[in-house]
């Protein structure tokens, strides 16, 4: 276990970066930050796979995250650190597990804006055939690269708007989709409950599917806790974020996700082939519906890289202030980490060109080794706050302004839950290649944390 005491002050991992994000910036982070492309593209395999039930799957694994935002927010708020769950994994249960946390993040952060960056180009290509897809990533990484080199305001001005963007889409989707159910949208008749007929079409098979496919949706949501350590206030910055995370979760994912399976056939090719929110929208006879929808889906996309480029800087950054990388990506400079920026960009094109050199064998292991990376996260996080919380009761009780629901109880609960995923990923040959490629990445990233723990602690 960490020594460090919970009465002193916490580590310098934030103290030479800027405050520049403003609650405004955190508050449309935190609002964004549930509204991914996994929401918009990546729900239509669920919904194939679970039919109806997919209502149900979104509101069990967003059970889950509630409990996760829950767990993060108390140590958050109590320590607001640019290392995030990374920081506090350190302090609960050792440096072997902030560097395996850490960096195994910053490895699903910096793959995931590219994988963002192809899905954008390919959107862009899509309505400029015959340009080069290599080009508009390279130009996507060059923008959000050059707006992460800057003041950290330029990062939450970006995604304020991005965030605004997104919200203002799936809010007018709603609306648009509660007046057609009702069968008071002009020139649209009600289905009715026609489409609900089967809750489980193909069994509890098709339900583990749309389940599994339902928590990796959730991913992204950790950004928030990351950027309050750069805000005015970071102790109010993260309990206000993770008290409105419950009504976020339930009005995006789980509402949205009602409104499409009432208004569509489960079966229908469309949900996969166009994404369930232009068949839904589609079905209404709205025009121009798949490119308006194209539009909003290149703006989350462009969102996520923006964010994770962030995410991986300050991950990056964190992780080399409490000692546990090059020293090379601690360099700030007018109050921005600009080497982990850059590093954390490179990498990301790197995985750009690796899915067009070695797509087959390279970038397919690279995928398969992040593919459960969240959720081993979550375990960092669900022991880290057991540990944490009773330290924080015994020596530092002022510091738990916010506090995890019916503790240790549904801490627990949480716990067992991801191991439930973990069983069920076993059990599905697509998702079994990732947990044992998550696996592997794991163990080595421990073994390499705890030899270097143990040489510092010899030193």
């Amino acid at each position: 276990m960490s020594n460090t005491s919970l009465t002193k002050p916490p580590q310098s991992d934030g103290t030479s970066l800027s405050h520049g994000l403003k609650q405004r910036h955190l508050s449309m982070i935190a609002l964004g930050g549930v509204i991914g492309a996994g929401l918009f593209v990546g729900s239509g395999a669920g919904i194939a796979a679970a039919g109806p039930s997919i209502v149900l799957a979104y509101t069990l694994s967003g059970l889950l995250v509630m409990l996760v935002m829950r767990m993060l927010g108390e140590m958050s708020a109590a320590y607001p650190s640019s290392g995030s769950f990374s920081a506090h994994a350190e302090r609960a249960i050792g440096p072997w597990a902030g560097f395996t946390a850490g960096w195994s993040f910053w490895v699903l952060l910096c793959t995931a804006v590219g994988l963002e960056g192809i899905g954008a180009a390919k959107i862009v290509t899509g309505w400029l055939p015959g340009t080069p897809e290599w080009a508009w990533v390279a130009l996507f990484m060059v923008v959000f690269c050059a707006t992460n080199l800057a003041a950290v305001k330029n990062f939450g001005e970006f995604e304020f708007w991005f965030a605004a963007l997104k919200v203002g889409a799936i809010t007018l989707f709603l609306v648009l989709g509660v007046l057609a159910v009702a069968g008071v949208l002009p020139g649209t008749d009600s289905p009715g409950a026609s489409n609900l007929t089967e809750l489980l079409p193909n069994g509890a098979e098709g339900l583990v599917i749309g389940l599994l496919a339902s928590v990796f949706a959730y991913g992204g949501l950790e950004t928030v806790t990351i950027a309050a350590a750069e805000s005015q206030d970071p102790v109010r910055g993260v309990a206000s974020a993770v008290r409105t995370a419950m009504w976020r979760i339930a009005l995006f994912y789980i509402g949205s996700m009602a409104v499409i399976v009432t208004l569509v056939p489960w079966d229908s090719p469309a949900v996969v082939e166009q994404g369930p929110y232009v068949a839904a929208l589609d079905r209404l006879g709205i025009p121009g519906a798949g490119q308006l929808m194209n539009v909003v889906v290149l703006v989350a996309l462009l969102s996520a890289m923006n964010a994770n480029i962030y995410g991986a800087s300050r991950i990056g950054y964190s992780l080399v202030e409490r000692g546990q990388g090059p020293k090379v990506l601690g360099r700030v400079s007018g109050g921005v980490p600009r080497v982990a920026v850059l590093a954390s960009s490179v990498f990301g094109f790197l995985c750009v060109l690796l899915s067009y050199w070695r797509p087959d064998d390279v970038f397919s292991w690279l995928l398969n080794m992040i593919g459960a990376v969240i959720l081993i996260v979550w375990i960092f996080i669900a022991v880290s706050q057991l540990r944490l919380r009773r330290r924080l009761e015994r020596e530092a009780p002022e510091r738990l302004t916010v506090r995890m629901w019916a503790f240790p109880v549904l801490t627990w609960v949480a716990l067992a839950g991801m191991a439930a995923v973990f069983v069920l990923m076993a059990r599905e040959p697509d998702t079994r290649v990732q947990l044992y490629s998550t696996g592997g990445m794991t163990l080595f990233l421990s073994a390499v944390g705890y030899a270097w723990q143990r040489a510092r602690a010899r030193a």
